[in-house]
């Protein structure tokens, strides 16, 4: 259900129409408070909102692809350590059927 929240960024007001918790917008928008703050008191004077905005923006489009290099990374690491587990079953279960079969012959 679409409701209307009340958020605020780098002291700018909006309110956004969204089907979204309010608590989780709420939070990101704290998130981007903090990278504005991070930016100092300073940049807030010399620059412009819109400009103040494009450096929070570039800076979590940056951190967002860190994130996906990490991820893909690790996404290569865990598939290469289960297919190497799935290998080594394989084998184990091929030994064990070719031990069995050895065993089986002997038998009258």
């Amino acid at each position: 259900m679409k409701q209307t929240v009340s958020i605020e960024i780098a002291g700018a007001k909006y309110r956004v129409t969204t089907d979204a918790d309010p608590a989780h917008l709420e939070h990101l928008a704290t998130l981007v408070n903090a990278r504005v703050a991070e930016l100092g008191p300073k940049a807030l004077r010399t620059i412009s909102a819109a400009q103040l905005l494009a450096l929070v923006a570039i800076g979590l489009a940056e951190d967002l692809e860190r994130s996906e290099s990490r991820r893909t990374a690790l996404e290569l690491t865990t598939r290469r350590a289960v297919n190497g587990a799935i290998e080594r079953i394989d084998r184990r279960l091929a030994a064990l059927d070719a031990d069995a079969g050895e065993v089986g012959t002997d038998l009258p």
